[in-house]
């Protein structure tokens, strides 16, 4: 693990300060690379301003994205059909601040705080707020279960969804990171460039977001320090 993220903080530093700076704009809010969880959590009063239903199945007003994500969403089930004939539903887009407060009400309700903080993102602190977040069934798996995972059509979008600008956010063997329990189905919009090097580096996105920080922090400290 230390390997790769040396290797990628040396790939952002050659990349330059302007390259940098591009990603450093990407990950304000309303950027792809923002990073949320539990320790940067969203303003109660944000929504995105171009939010569409992606013309996919399952697509509804509860499926909405970022026109960006929606439409690299609809790329992504059409090359599952046609590469793999595998037919992938959205199940669950942007969610409000105060849909997520009513979800995780219900779920500290039925499991208690402790378990329920495992597997449900108090309000504020969901990617779905930002409307570049996807939750994925299939016919075999609908119910938003670590099983997806182990279908052939999850199997697909694990080995396949960074062509298109996403990654899977929350594996089973991060969990220590991200702070959530393994969910195979939930799928995170960071534009294609991204996506790739955070699956080629096989990295949480917080370990990416805090290279690129520190690549910002190298690049401007050796320009204050040069003659």
């Amino acid at each position: 693990m230390v390997a790769r993220l040396l290797s990628l903080l040396l790939t952002l530093l050659s990349l330059g300060q302007t390259a940098v700076d591009g990603y450093m704009d990407a990950m304000n809010l309303g950027g792809n690379l923002f990073l949320v969880n539990r320790d940067f959590a969203i303003s109660s009063a944000y929504a995105p301003k171009d939010l569409v239903i992606p013309q996919v199945k399952g697509g509804s007003v509860d499926t909405r994205m970022r026109r960006e994500a929606a439409e690299a969403l609809e790329k992504m089930f059409q090359a599952a059909m046609e590469e793999s004939a595998f037919q992938l539903y959205a199940v669950s887009g942007y969610r409000s601040y105060g849909k997520q407060r009513a979800i995780h009400n219900r779920k500290v309700s039925q499991v208690g705080k402790k378990a329920a903080l495992r597997v449900s993102a108090p309000p504020g602190c969901s990617e779905h707020q930002l409307g570049l977040a996807m939750d994925l069934g299939c016919k075999d798996a609908m119910h938003l279960t670590e099983s997806f995972g182990q279908t052939l059509e999850g199997i697909w979008v694990a080995q396949n969804c960074h062509r298109f600008g996403f990654i899977i956010r929350y594996k089973a063997e991060w969990e220590d990171v991200t702070g959530y329990a393994y969910e195979p189905w939930h799928i995170r919009y960071v534009g294609v460039e991204h996506a790739k090097r955070i699956h080629d580096l096989d990295i949480p996105f917080e370990y990416y977001v805090a290279q690129l920080r520190q690549a910002q922090l190298a690049l401007i400290s050796g320009k204050e320090t040069s003659p």
